[in-house]
């Protein structure tokens, strides 16, 4: 039997539900608390308890190697940036978090703190910059690139050889064709078709 890891996750709001429900799935790690704000301690928050604030990181890091980043990203990647500073400068590892029914192909380079999402796909050849969302069912295809820091919303479809910056913000069953280039810091809101750039006003 494979001993589980120790790991917290930063944030107690909506996002990091799903977080939750996706370590608990993966079974290689055994979540030790979560960190929020200070009016969140004593909180549980799908049975596990709100530990600390970002104060408590240091005092932890201790008991603690690995966190997970369980804050949202919508309109502004700066507070999932603003943990990842954070944890760096307390030395924590950041694991990739992967759903055991995602699919992330053994050619694709993916750097640290991303989570994948149930039925995510990425496949040959990609490219994950640091602490991006993938969330369910999202699909990155061959040779794409991601930047850091982006969240690639619900049901999200990406075609071959596009190329996504950082800080970006792609929404809920976006289609976007082929070798299209977005650059970073870029909101795209949901249900769009992106045949190129900039994008045509409907």
């Amino acid at each position: 039997m494979v001993k589980r890891k120790p790991i917290i996750i930063i944030g107690c709001g909506g996002h990091a539900l799903s977080i939750i429900d996706l370590l608990i799935q993966n079974k290689n790690f055994e979540i030790i608390g979560l960190i929020g704000k200070n009016k969140d301690l004593g909180k549980n928050v799908l049975g596990y308890p709100v530990i600390g604030t970002d104060d408590d990181l240091s005092s932890l890091r201790s008991k603690v190697d690995n966190a997970v980043i369980g804050i949202g990203q919508i309109k502004n990647f700066e507070p999932r940036y603003k943990a990842y500073e954070l944890l760096r400068l307390n030395d924590y590892i950041i694991p990739n978090i992967i759903s055991n029914n995602a699919y992330v192909s053994p050619s694709a380079l993916v750097d640290e703190g991303s989570t994948f999402g149930h039925q995510a796909i990425v496949n040959a050849r990609t490219s994950i910059g640091k602490c991006c969302i993938l969330n369910s069912k999202s699909l990155v295809e061959h040779g794409c690139t991601i930047g850091d820091f982006c969240h690639i919303s619900t049901g999200v479809l990406i075609n071959g050889d596009v190329e996504i910056g950082n800080n970006c913000f792609i929404g809920s069953g976006t289609i976007i064709r082929e070798g299209v280039s977005i650059p970073s810091n870029s909101l795209i809101s949901a249900g769009k078709c992106i045949m190129g750039w900039p994008i045509e006003q409907n």
